[in-house]
């Protein structure tokens, strides 16, 4: 990088760090520390919900999967604005009848303690997971920048947000989150801008779209229903729906957000608004991903855009075998690249006959360069089994440090730092807040100060932190970390909602009932994931209706139970 682009990202980063520590100088109560004094405006919240929810994954792994697998990831997000709709008129009015700090409180006060430390218990394992592998997709940054190993950049980024969490706890997070967000914006419109004009030279916007369309990218929309297809808009409205609902009401990573709201209306249109803005946000960010498809049908894409990975092969005894392949790979790009200007050509003569036969042209040699990739992948396997050969969380990394100018990538480096921040620092205050109130102060028999919980939850932000790093170690192994992170959701994500289900609508209910069915299902969830029997997003709606179903069987049994044992006794 060029020295104005580590001004440009010096400066970004210091203004967010000082703005929060700012705004929190004041304020040092477990109150401010958990839940932001619950003095937030609707905006405040609206951004500090989609500033948690929007990771550094998010802006490096999206544009990968939207140039290796087309638009249809955007069907993920088509239950968020019911999802959004449904929480406000049922779960917001809940919690905040109880003045809780987190969702798990609410569930004693509705069933018994052992079910809230369940939940609570798996939510932090699939949140301090998680969180790790957000701390693991910055990390990628600055290896690629400094050109120095992932484990020093994974330390340096995970004690930032430590330091950062740590002093600042909720009220510095929900106001850095503001400023973090408006500068997300700005840049993702800049970005978009800048990949256009790259493009310009060859091709307009419709254009580049066609060529996209080419090679099935512009696959938005999947009407057809099928279990063991991720994305359609069937599992992106249900399962996605059940997801969502599953995040945003049971995550206290997303129901801290909304807790620090200054009443029950900021809360609820501040996630209205959410899930309003967040699909077209979306949409952007992956289509960004398509132009940059685009671009690399007229110029040769690298055979890997992680550069590590080149840097292994041609360093190893096999290094002739794959520059022999390099060469060849970028042989038939070129010849790709002359092709899509050809079938360009004949689109704007309109002789679509001569198009067609460009465009069976253009498939045929995608194909060979898809052989010759797969052939450089068994190199790789071979010299390093354990190598990551995923290419879509570098290939916006990799086309912005190769083509934007100067200071811009310096900014786009800053929003993937910015929404990291965020996001990690969410993550791990949620993780705190439900270890000391959940566990340890509901648990511990002594009374103590607020000064004293203000310590201890600090201790516990510390420790979380620590975990997390360690966790983020593991992350490189997990494939696309945006796909890996809504897995890992999935496994959990239907069992807690589907108790939060169970306490808010079926009354009658009770704690044992629903603690054995949770057991049950966590384990069947996780047979049903391991056993591929479905697309994962399905796994969030099997899981939540599973703990109903069975928690109604097995307090159905017990009572019929007890009835014939009372009436034998009673004989």
């Amino acid at each position: 990088m060029s020295i104005i682009d580590w001004l440009v990202l010096a400066l970004t980063l210091l203004a967010i760090v000082f703005y929060g520590i700012y705004k929190s100088r004041h304020k040092k109560t477990l109150d401010s520390y958990l839940i932001a004094n619950r003095e937030l405006p609707w905006y405040n919240v609206c951004l500090s919900v989609m500033a948690t929810q929007a990771s550094a994954i998010t802006f490096l792994s999206a544009p990968g999967q939207a140039y290796s697998d087309g638009m249809r990831f955007v069907q993920f997000y088509f239950g968020l604005p019911l999802a959004m709709i449904f929480l406000s008129a049922t779960f917001i009015p809940a919690f905040r009848k109880f003045n809780i700090y987190t969702a798990y409180e609410f569930l004693e006060r509705r069933f018994d303690h052992k079910t809230r430390k369940l939940t609570a218990l798996l939510f932090l394992l699939q949140r301090g997971i998680s969180t790790g592998i957000s701390i693991y997709a910055p990390s990628i940054v600055l290896s690629t920048v400094l050109n120095i190993p992932i484990f020093y950049t994974t330390m340096i980024i995970g004690l930032l947000v430590i330091i950062y969490t740590f002093y600042g706890g909720t009220l510095a997070v929900s106001h850095s989150q503001v400023l973090q967000m408006t500068i997300i914006f700005s840049s993702i419109i800049i970005a978009g801008v800048i990949v256009l004009s790259l493009i310009g030279t060859d091709a307009s916007l419709y254009e580049s779209l066609k060529i996209a369309g080419i090679h099935n990218r512009m696959n938005i929309i999947d009407f057809k229903f099928d279990w063991n297809n991720r994305y359609n808009v069937w599992s992106g409205i249900i399962g996605g729906f059940f997801l969502q609902l599953s995040y945003f009401g049971t995550d206290q990573s997303q129901v801290g957000r909304y807790l620090t709201g200054k009443d029950s209306s900021a809360s609820k249109l501040g996630l209205i608004v959410n899930g309003m803005v967040k699909i077209p946000m979306q949409f952007v960010i992956l289509f960004i991903g398509i132009l940059v498809f685009s671009f690399y049908q007229f110029q040769p894409p690298p055979i890997f855009f992680n550069e590590n990975i080149e840097k292994i092969a041609k360093e190893s005894p096999m290094a002739d075998n794959y520059n022999s392949l390099e060469h060849k790979f970028n042989d038939i790009n070129q010849s790709n690249s002359h092709l899509s200007k050809d079938y360009l050509k004949y689109l704007r003569s309109n002789d679509l006959r001569n198009a067609e036969i460009t465009k069976a042209k253009i498939l045929q040699t995608s194909a060979e360069a898809n052989e010759v990739k797969q052939e450089a992948v068994k190199i790789i396997k071979t010299i390093n089994p354990g190598a990551d050969i995923n290419d879509t969380n570098f290939v916006f990394l990799h086309f912005v440090m190769h083509h934007f100018p100067k200071g811009f990538i310096g900014l786009i480096i800053a929003i993937i730092f910015l929404a990291s921040m965020g996001s990690l620092a969410a993550g791990i205050n949620s993780l705190t807040s439900t270890s000391v109130v959940d566990f340890y102060f509901r648990s511990s028999k002594k009374e103590h100060s607020d000064s004293k919980k203000l310590y201890y939850s600090k201790i516990a932000t510390l420790l979380w932190g620590i975990f997390c790093i360690l966790c983020a170690f593991f992350a490189g192994n997990t494939g696309n970390l945006i796909e890996a992170v809504n897995i890992l959701g999935s496994l959990f994500y239907g069992t807690i909602l589907g108790i939060f289900i169970s306490a808010i609508f079926v009354k009658h209910l009770d704690g044992n009932s629903v603690f054995i069915a949770a057991l049950i299902t966590e384990a069947i969830v996780i047979a049903f994931w391991y056993f591929d029997v479905m697309a994962f997003l399905w796994l969030n709606l099997a899981g939540c209706l599973l703990v109903v179903l069975i928690a109604l069987a097995i307090q159905f049994c017990t009572q019929n139970l007890n009835r014939m044992f009372n009436k034998t006794i009673s004989k």
